[in-house]
């Protein structure tokens, strides 16, 4: 392929809210995104809260034309939620699902039913090897007292390790999906951070959308200012990120942000907003400049390494916090187990009283103590499975502490210059 060589790649994301029987209007807005697709034609789509199988196969037969290639990450009790419909042809696919994701009797959440995960497709783009991921962490239900902020570092922490060690031969790598995450927050600074991932709204030379590129706005129909809080115009929480190699230069030329209203529609795609990204490729032309620039390359790699030693030590600091909350909540599903079991041994050993002694009652009536001795048991059921759950949380987050506590020393040890032990350790930093 000759270096001047370049493609235009059309990248479309959108959270679909698509909860069956649930979801406001869902199924008109399944057609409505159908449409859409098939007129704009993308060379990427990648959506997440695509919770039915039935909707997904009614986007891959609506969309059969445009986008002959497609696949449904199946994960969870209902499913991950994400999809991928393309142009291309899919070489390869590959799901990893976050160890943390919320708890199962926050029923009204849901996230821990939905088995959030990240997707991977292979694709091939004029010659080049394309590693597209598409995924979806846990949502922010109160910003101020957020109980599910370690679980969403872990799954941030987990989304830029499967990244990098997917990505070692791609020529490129794309990025999409709901992160649930400021632009500032922690886990986003995380992911870009390690992963010199950069993002189309920062990038791009030509913006069409809400101001300041937010994706849920206030004056969607479907949005409940209330869960907005302090920020009454919107928030930014989706993103398509983007690097390339090496061998391929990749620049955001244009990204447009829907703003709610649909025309000719009643009510818009989603309760998020839909992005598209035009994103560039070209075939790298190596640098001949002298030895100045590569001296502030290092320079420049020497902030990046100190940066990324504060944000992984700050990201471990969150996870011990949720460490010692998990300690706490299992001690007291122990102690309530605890006592529910002695209870239920204390109604035993009345049970046992007319078989003991000859010719006596039940000193209790029969239906009450049947109801406090069901009672008790549901205690005792109850708080052992809290037990597990708790134990298995903190096994995850004792390893994702672990794996930054090694993180830390190996950056720390790059920084100062000291020559590796082991050259091909797999928690190297790529430079940016």
């Amino acid at each position: 392929m000759d270096p001047t060589d370049s493609d235009i790649v059309r990248v479309f994301s959108l959270n679909c809210w698509g909860i069956r029987y649930m979801s406001k209007h869902c199924q008109q807005r399944y057609v409505m995104i159908g449409e859409m697709l098939s007129i704009e034609k993308h060379d990427i789509v990648l959506l997440q809260e695509v919770w039915s199988e039935k909707d997904f196969l009614f986007l891959k037969n609506k969309l059969s034309y445009t986008h002959p290639h497609s696949h449904y990450f199946k994960s969870g009790v209902i499913g991950s939620g994400l999809a991928v419909f393309t142009k291309y042809r899919i070489h390869d696919t590959f799901l990893y699902r976050y160890s943390l994701n919320g708890y199962p009797y926050m029923a009204h959440h849901g996230d821990w039913f939905g088995g959030k995960a990240v997707g991977m497709v292979i694709l091939t783009i004029g010659g080049r090897t394309a590693h597209v991921y598409v995924t979806h962490l846990h949502a922010e239900y109160c910003r101020e007292k957020d109980s599910y902020l370690p679980h969403r570092v872990v799954q941030a922490w987990e989304l830029q390790q499967f990244i990098r060690h997917t990505s070692a031969g791609a020529d490129l790598v794309i990025v999409g999906g709901d992160l649930n995450m400021h632009p500032q927050d922690l886990g986003n600074r995380l992911l870009r951070s390690y992963t010199a991932l950069k993002d189309s709204y920062l990038e791009t030379t030509l913006y069409a959308g809400c101001e300041d590129g937010v994706t849920l706005i206030a004056n969607n129909p479907f949005i409940n200012k209330k869960e907005l809080g302090p920020f009454k115009t919107g928030i930014r929480i989706d993103y398509i990120l983007f690097k390339g190699s090496s061998k391929i230069d990749i620049h955001c030329d244009a990204m447009s942000v829907t703003k709610g209203s649909v025309p000719n529609h009643p009510f818009p795609y989603s309760d998020h907003e839909a992005l598209t990204s035009t994103l560039r490729l070209k075939s790298h032309q190596p640098d001949e400049s002298g030895g100045d620039k590569e001296t502030k390359h290092q320079d420049f790699t020497k902030e990046k390494l100190a940066e990324l030693v504060n944000i992984v030590t700050e990201a471990r600091t969150e996870v011990k916090v949720g460490l010692h909350c998990t300690e706490r909540m299992r001690y007291t599903a122990a102690r309530t187990g605890v006592m529910g079991l002695a209870l239920l041994l204390l109604q035993l050993a009345i049970a046992a009283v007319p078989w003991l002694a000859l010719g006596a009652e039940q000193p209790f009536p029969k239906t009450s103590f049947y109801l406090l001795a069901l009672l008790c048991f549901a205690i005792l059921l109850t708080t052992s499975l809290l037990y597990v759950f708790y134990t298995i949380e903190l096994k995850c987050l004792q390893g994702a502490e672990d794996q930054m506590r090694l993180c830390v020393g190996h950056l720390q040890e790059r920084l100062r210059g000291f020559p590796l032990a082991q050259p091909h350790n797999v928690l190297q930093c790529p430079l940016p």
